[in-house]
């Protein structure tokens, strides 16, 4: 589900004039689609090559999460997506994005990074269990 970030065509210019587009969109300027990152048994990353060769690791499904506590950082086990600020839907879901409350071994936890960008889940722990 591919989406084009170019600029809109309804903003009015200085002069009061519309405007209007000198091209299509190409294909460079195509931006990739929404990873949902869901909570499974077992991880799924996807690559995907970018510009110059590069690449970008997609989570599809994670199980774990590194998980920042006062006593340093460890990797925990995800249960549940409990809350998500940005759409209430995606807790239902079961859908990780950053700002996400989840449910971990360790307590509840709120994601800190892109999840469907990195290919990792980090968080900061809120309450201990």
């Amino acid at each position: 589900m591919e989406q084009f970030h170019g600029r809109d065509n309804r903003k009015r210019t200085g002069s009061g004039g519309r405007r209007r587009a000198s091209k299509h969109a190409q294909l460079h300027e195509v931006g990739g689609g929404f990873t949902a990152t869901k909570v499974g048994a077992k991880e799924v990353i996807t690559l995907r090559r970018t510009t110059g060769g590069n690449f970008k690791t997609k989570l599809k499904k994670a199980s774990h999460a590194n998980v920042v506590t006062p006593s340093g950082v460890k990797k925990t086990a995800i249960r549940t997506v409990v809350e998500t600020p940005s759409n209430k839907h995606f807790a239902r879901q079961n859908i990780i994005v950053k700002g996400a409350i989840i449910d971990t071994e360790l307590g509840k936890v709120r994601v800190t990074n892109a999840v469907g960008q990195d290919g990792v889940v980090n968080g900061v722990l809120l309450a201990k269990k």
